[in-house]
């Protein structure tokens, strides 16, 4: 693990929202970074973040006291919050355009963006990365660069929070071939920003629809198990992945049924100790947000459980459970996943983390 001679100053834009204060809770004590800049929409512009979020606060955990009397800034004054901090982690809530715009023209000022939003996921040049899946993605950096005329500024995106409960099952598999994919997710409420406080019409009920998630739970993993051409990063051809993707009465945790072929027949005992084997960089490196296990194999037949494990490795580490012989797939087995934390701003913590150690992300 990198020893920084001080801590990097970070930004995030959209700091008010749910994923921004998560940002904000996963960074109020963190080793390598230190929040020097908050900024939100111009309704929230002069405010203190305290009165700017108001009892809009999500998190169980209360606010923490260094950023209660922070004055947010207007996300729109480019230049201004830019020059505030060495990097920037976005969870902006603006149209997709909007998005790539003020996402591009902060790399452009110069300073790296590790984007929580989906905007720039399929842009040919920004890694997608899970950072114990494709950290090698990170080089099509140098080409994206090139694009945007800048020498240390850039984004960098992390996948959907759908997918986390099962690519990583698929990844640690690829030797067996896995083809073809079926999947269902049982998504938290806090994946749309929701708490049952402000969603009282999800308590007892399912809603069989969410919109666009199904496309990002079929395609995501394919650019995650991609490679660089030319360039660019082109997404692998298999396995192929259907989806059906369901709001369910759960805070956090995204749960996954999942039903897989694979080329080479694998055995039981093979592919759990794929799965309890598998790591990468970030155990390697042991980053700060790392999870020392990445996958847990659970043995026990009701497991993984939300209650029970969504909380493993502190939120960034994958539980899987349930693997057994099917009678129309090979295989077939539950994933679960922190929506929030490994889903989407752990996740993105971890991929600044990864691109901090690999000497992407420098003080200015």
């Amino acid at each position: 693990m990198k020893k920084l001679d001080k801590k990097l100053h970070v930004g995030i834009l959209g700091a008010t929202g749910m994923v921004g204060q998560r940002f904000v809770t996963l960074l109020a004590n963190h080793p390598w970074y230190e929040i020097t800049v908050l900024a939100a929409s111009p309704r929230s512009a002069g405010k203190t973040y305290e009165e700017a979020v108001g009892g809009r606060w999500k998190m169980t955990a209360p606010m923490p006291e260094n950023v209660k009397n922070m004055i947010v800034e207007d996300v729109s004054k480019v230049e201004e919050v830019a020059a505030k901090a060495d990097f920037f982690f976005s969870a902006v809530d603006m149209s997709k355009d909007e998005i790539r715009k003020i996402e591009e023209d902060y790399a452009k000022t110069e300073t790296p963006v590790v984007s929580n939003n989906s905007a720039h996921r399929w842009t040919p040049d920004v890694p997608m990365v899970v950072p114990e899946i494709n950290p090698e993605h990170f080089k099509v950096i140098e080409d994206q660069k090139k694009r945007l005329g800048t020498t240390r500024g850039f984004i960098a995106v992390k996948p959907n929070c759908s997918i986390q409960g099962y690519a990583p099952a698929l990844a640690a598999w690829k030797e067996f071939e896995p083809y073809e994919v079926v999947v269902t997710t049982y998504q938290a409420i806090s994946g749309a920003g929701k708490t049952f406080k402000d969603w009282p019409e999800m308590v007892e009920n399912i809603i069989p629809f969410i919109s666009g998630e199904e496309e990002k739970s079929e395609q995501e993993p394919l650019r995650i198990f991609g490679h660089i051409e030319n360039g660019q990063i082109v997404k692998a051809q298999e396995p192929k992945i259907t989806s059906q993707c369901i709001r369910v009465p759960v805070l956090d945790g995204h749960t996954a049924a999942v039903f897989v072929k694979f080329r080479k027949k694998p055995t039981k005992e093979q592919l759990i100790e794929k799965l309890r084997n598998f790591r990468g960089l970030p155990q390697e490196y042991d980053l700060p947000s790392a999870p020392k296990q990445f996958i847990q194999y659970l043995e026990e037949d009701n497991r993984p459980q939300v209650k029970l494990d969504v909380d493993y490795e502190h939120g960034m580490g994958v539980s899987i459970g349930r693997l057994r012989e099917d009678s129309v797939y090979d295989w077939k087995f539950v994933g679960l996943a922190h929506n929030t934390l490994r889903g989407a701003a752990g996740g993105a913590v971890l991929c600044a983390e990864l691109l901090t150690e690999e000497g992407y992300i420098q003080a200015k």
